[in-house]
């Protein structure tokens, strides 16, 4: 199983396969990671995708101890129902 990686360049974590690519893209400012959007192709969906990108790029603001502000309806819901992450939040 592919593993989430990091592209910094296009501000974006990435997790594919030779068949499909789901993402999740952010933007840095001051201090801060807004996510903004998440997207995983219909063959990806119900695998826990989503949710392997978002855990990455909030450990990812935890190491740089950035803050992050959760544009992306999916990234909201998902810090909401994970408490051990809301200490990001952006105040």
């Amino acid at each position: 199983m592919p593993e989430v990686q990091h592209w910094s360049a296009e501000s974006r974590y990435v997790y594919q396969t030779d068949a499909a690519q789901a993402v999740l893209d952010y933007e840095l400012t001051d201090g801060c990671m807004a996510l903004t959007h998440t997207f995983v192709p219909p063959e990806f969906r119900g695998q826990g995708i989503a949710e392997k990108l978002v855990r990455r790029a909030l450990a990812d603001a935890r190491a740089q101890q950035r803050t992050v502000i959760p544009q992306c309806s999916y990234v909201a819901t998902f810090i909401e129902r994970h408490p051990e992450f809301q200490d990001l939040l952006a105040k």
